[in-house]
């Protein structure tokens, strides 16, 4: 019997990520890099260089032995790549209706509405009297945001008079995304919450995680999120599952929240694995990768029960090393899982992270970020 094939759009480190989880499943992963030293080039077992715009490398990564299903690890991807999928017979998971909730924020706050579940107060934003009725309306200040292709922390920022707006407001007269104004929330902390689910329907969700955001980056992740309320986490697995079943996803879906004074409201959506999932690779039973594949292949889901009462992600955002491999002498915590990413580093930039499990919850925070404090500048003189 020969290993399926998951053919992959995109060569960062979320496909370098699945590469291992494939392995071990016996499943051939076959990736759609940028270049050569893409992320996920090394540990891919197939690679097609080139870009998912480009028809002719999207006719090889179709190409036989063909795949049984075409996934993605970012969603900025061209309409016509499900349609060159479609005609071969291979399906894309999501598909492209699912898919465009992830891509569109303004689809995604109409939608998240039309289900009854918890927006922010929203607006697109037209024309300088949309931004100043809503900045009326919403204490003098918001966050404007491009309907598409933003992400840690780009195409967003706080605007507090229509002259902040201006420039954006001219670029989408002109042809650029469409503007979303949403209310400045006023949150005690972000929460996410992230669920995998197959064609067949199964789906199951790892407990809710809360998330430290430093610069418009995530910075760090702690599993289970400390102190939720039962009560809390049962919505967040309430909405993950309304979501995932209503917008008919298949793969990992990722869910950011805010956590307030009256409870919980919906952030953004990521329907691929994601930066709030990564302590799950060492801290649950099955892993956001392994999993990712074995929905998006039909199979049987796997546990997602944590395997210590606490994980912490630690992201090395960028770092004073041209080496990070050098590091790997360095950490001395033998709890600590490191994952480098192959990328040249640059200030801010995921280059890799940390995964540390404990008994206790202080403790397992202040290892996993001294371990990857290590990783970014070196072991402290």
């Amino acid at each position: 019997m020969t290993s399926p094939i998951v053919a992959v759009i995109g060569g960062g480190q979320l496909a370098r990520m699945m590469a291992p989880a494939a392995t071990a499943l016996g499943v051939t992963l076959r990736v759609l890099v940028e270049s050569d030293s893409a992320a996920a080039a090394a540990p891919a077992h197939e690679t097609v260089v080139g870009l998912p715009a480009d028809p002719d490398a999207i006719a090889r990564l179709l190409a036989a032995p063909t795949p049984a299903v075409v996934t993605f690890e970012h969603e900025h991807i061209p309409a016509e790549v499900f349609e060159a999928c479609e005609a071969a017979g291979v399906p894309v998971r999501p598909g492209l209706d699912a898919l465009h909730f992830a891509q569109d924020k303004i689809a995604m706050r109409e939608r998240m509405d039309q289900l009854g579940l918890p927006n922010p107060a929203w607006a697109e934003a037209r024309s300088d009297e949309d931004v100043a009725a809503f900045l009326d309306a919403h204490g003098g200040e918001a966050i404007l945001k491009t309907a598409r292709g933003g992400y840690d922390g780009k195409g967003v920022m706080v605007v507090r008079s229509v002259a902040d707006a201006h420039a954006w407001l001219e670029a989408a007269a002109e042809g650029g995304p469409r503007l979303l104004l949403e209310a400045k929330v006023p949150f005690t902390r972000e929460l996410a919450i992230q669920i995998a689910r197959r064609p067949s329907g199964e789906a199951r969700t790892w407990p809710v995680v809360e998330s430290i955001q430093r610069d418009g980056v995530c910075s760090e992740v702690t599993a289970p999120a400390p102190g939720l309320d039962p009560a809390l986490a049962v919505e967040a697995e309430r909405i993950a599952t309304v979501i995932a079943t209503e917008l008919d996803v298949t793969g990992a879906l990722a869910v950011e929240l805010f956590e307030t004074a009256e409870g919980i409201l919906i952030n953004e959506l990521a329907m691929r694995p994601h930066n709030s999932g990564h302590w799950s690779m060492d801290g649950a039973v099955t892993g956001q990768f392994e999993q990712h594949l074995r929905a998006v292949l039909d199979l049987p889901l796997g546990d997602t029960r944590p395997t210590q009462p606490w994980t912490v992600m630690a992201n090395v955002l960028g770092g004073r090393r041209g080496d990070l491999e050098s590091a790997l002498a360095e950490v001395s915590d033998p709890a600590a899982k490191i994952h480098l990413y192959g990328k040249d580093v640059r200030p801010g930039r995921k280059v890799g992270h940390v995964n540390l499990s404990g008994a206790e919850r202080a403790e397992t925070y202040e290892r996993a970020v001294a371990a990857a404090a290590v990783v970014r500048d070196g072991a402290p003189a």
